[in-house]
């Protein structure tokens, strides 16, 4: 039990129970049998040592398929049997696999109560095993199939987790490749940025939109859940972004096509959202025309006066992909040089310490109003971000896009 206990390949186990059983009981072959996802009478010879060392896991094609015989009369007998003084009919199927043998046990393995498979303790003389003994051979046999399917499914299981692993990676080098490349040169502003999924692919998503005569649009989403669906329509909010026909338009007018487009085709039969914030800044005059979609209003330290507030909004609408017909309105402001903005999503706010206390809105503005005075804001913003969170995981993505007027 103790080599049992080190091995994770489930032909390992076999064998290495195989060994120590034949030693214990002292027989001389063992044949195992199984009609696993097949009818009667057919069934399979599994393991034998005319086979060699084949996996019938991995290799059930391999495996000889017969529909009659001794073999098959014990498999489907469903029952411990013990035969002190045998021989095979040479006409029998597969008398080639019991020749010489003179006694045999048979001990079933059960699933769901049906011997689905079984194994043939097998010996040259006859009446080599005690009758006594064959309710402790049944026990210790069923143990050991548990123990054998435990470890098969337990190789599945990872063998699946591992193809699912490799499928999401893919997913979140394509999400990821999404995100701006790049930031476009806006001779106004200074663009930096943090970007962290909770698990491999993410919901967050930020654009920038060059919209010409000084122009530029800056989007900010975050799609309801985590993983692969929201991953798949951050995807579809990025290319529906990207095909606003004509422009440059208000930023009411742009929430309002994403909206009725995700509402009309991607979330209205599973309760997906987005939370969108979008904006379009002229880099001549330095303002920003904004409407928000339920999303956490950007952050604005205003370096006059060194203090820190949510940009003003008259109504924050509805999420995107809710209600089709939802109204957006556009609010404006005016910035000076030094102000520094930033945008963001609730994975941040959200954010919590390993004793549940979290980050919240306070603490963001407290960490800007220092972050502000730095050169590169964002890796303060961080920092501050992880004394607090500590070794406690991510539960939600994280995005900043911090932008310096100057």
């Amino acid at each position: 039990m103790r080599r049992v206990s080190c091995l994770t390949d489930p032909q390992d186990l076999v064998n290495v129970y195989g060994e120590r059983m034949r030693e214990l009981l002292g027989h001389d072959a063992t044949i195992s049998l199984s009609r696993r996802n097949l009818q009667s009478p057919w069934y399979r010879i599994t393991r034998a040592d005319s086979l060699g060392d084949i996996d019938p896991w991995r290799h059930t094609d391999r495996l000889p398929l017969f529909d009659r015989g001794v073999l098959g009369d014990l498999l489907y007998g469903d029952e411990p049997v013990i035969l002190d003084d045998f021989s095979v009919d040479p006409s029998d199927p597969a008398a080639s696999y019991l020749a010489g043998v003179r006694s045999l046990a048979a001990i079933p393995h059960y699933d769901n109560g049906v011997a689905l498979n079984m194994v043939l303790l097998l010996a040259r003389r006859p009446a080599a095993f005690d009758h006594d003994q064959l309710p402790q051979m049944t026990l210790q046999g069923n143990l050991f199939g548990r123990a054998t399917n435990s470890l098969v499914l337990s190789r599945r299981l990872k063998e699946a987790y591992d193809i699912i692993d490799r499928e999401l990676e893919i997913v979140s080098d394509i999400q990821r490749s999404l995100l701006p490349f790049e930031f476009p040169f806006i001779p106004s502003l200074k663009l930096s940025s943090d970007y962290q999924s909770s698990s491999r692919a993410g919901g967050d998503y930020f654009d920038f939109f060059p919209l010409g005569h000084g122009l530029y649009g800056i989007l900010i989403a975050d799609v309801s859940g985590h993983g692969t669906p929201a991953a798949v329509l951050m995807a579809i909010v990025h290319a529906i972004a990207h095909l606003v026909p004509g422009g440059p338009h208000p930023p009411e007018h742009v929430m309002d096509f994403i909206n009725r487009q995700l509402a009309a085709r991607y979330t209205s039969s599973n309760g997906s959202f987005v939370t969108a914030f979008y904006a379009v800044f002229d880099a001549d005059n330095r303002t920003l025309r904004y409407a928000n979609a339920g999303h956490p209003p950007p952050l604005r330290l205003r370096a006059a006066e060194a203090s820190v507030h949510e940009l003003p909004s008259t109504r924050a609408g509805l999420p995107l992909g809710i209600i089709a017909e939802s109204q957006f309105e556009q609010d404006s402001v005016t910035l000076s040089p030094g102000d520094v903005l930033l945008f963001y999503t609730d994975g941040i706010t959200e954010a919590r310490a390993p004793s549940g206390e979290m980050y919240g809105g306070d603490r963001l503005k407290s960490a800007l109003s220092r972050a502000g005075l730095e050169k590169h804001p964002v890796p303060v913003l961080l920092e501050d971000l992880r004394a607090f969170c500590g070794s406690a995981p991510a539960g939600d993505d994280r995005t900043m896009l911090v932008a310096q007027v100057r």
